[in-house]
């Protein structure tokens, strides 16, 4: 067994949306720095081009496409993007989401509808519109990968009042089982992340005053601390390699232990 190219993603062209900042953009960056060349998408266009332009100035290759995937016309228009500039694509990493938090008697339906909108039926819309080219990317040995950013709060009770988004991210996790079964013949593997506590800017209320020690981050997560880049971007590039080949329809906790307290 030759090992040496087991977790290789070299030369491999990828799609992350919501791929600017975040844990997006923790993948972006791992896998520009691992060889791929990355497509990074967001919907803001300024926040696409300085990214891209900083990781291609540093020897990688990534190229901005801003799209709004909370609308369907913007879906296709992104993947018919990407139809006119590569024959191809083996990895799409559907990032893109949205939240909104508000307590229970005043969730509003816009919220909900946004936080849907984007966060599930973007994600199947769009893999829908690449399946062309993401068939034409995988063979038996080595498949094109779909892998799908959930979330922990979608395995477990949140305690967040933030209703749309935990319900987001089951229906995401069960679109990925769906997803994996049906396309597993179509040499694509379909797989799901769900992070734990990672700094974003989704995020960043829960970090206030953690320089002054003011607030215990990660105290209540088993491993005692929260996710970093490297964790985020080894696991997508595991499923993304050789070696996650045989992998198809799981869900996998990125959470520091959060879901073994469940």
């Amino acid at each position: 067994m030759d090992v040496s190219n087991l977790f290789s993603v070299q030369g491999k062209v990828a799609l992350v949306t919501g791929g600017s900042r975040g844990i997006g953009e923790m993948i972006s960056r791992g896998l520009v720095a691992a060889g791929a060349r990355v497509y990074i998408s967001s919907r803001k266009a300024d926040a696409c081009q300085e990214l891209a332009d900083e990781l291609t100035a540093a020897g990688g290759e990534a190229i901005a496409l801003p799209a709004d995937l909370s609308r369907p016309e913007e879906c296709q228009r992104l993947a018919d993007e990407i139809g006119e500039r590569e024959e191809q694509l083996d990895i799409l990493i559907n990032n893109a989401g949205a939240t909104w938090g508000a307590p229970l008697d005043e969730y509003p339906l816009d919220g909900w509808n946004k936080v849907m909108d984007v966060n599930v039926r973007g994600v199947f819309l769009l893999t829908q519109a690449l399946l062309g080219r993401l068939r034409a990317a995988g063979d038996e040995a080595d498949p094109a990968r779909v892998v799908n950013i959930g979330s922990v709060d979608g395995l477990h009770t949140s305690h967040v009042e933030h209703y749309a988004y935990p319900a987001s991210k089951a229906a995401v996790h069960h679109l990925t089982r769906q997803l994996g079964w049906r396309l597993a013949s179509d040499h694509i593997t379909v797989n799901a992340i769900a992070p734990g506590l990672f700094p974003s800017k989704m995020t960043a209320f829960m970090f206030e005053g953690a320089e002054e020690g003011e607030v215990p981050v990660g105290r209540n997560i088993p491993r005692g601390r929260v996710g970093s880049p490297e964790d985020i971007a080894g696991t997508v590039i595991w499923l993304c390699s050789r070696a996650g080949a045989y992998v198809t329809g799981a869900v996998v906790p990125v959470d520091g232990g959060v879901v073994t307290l469940s």
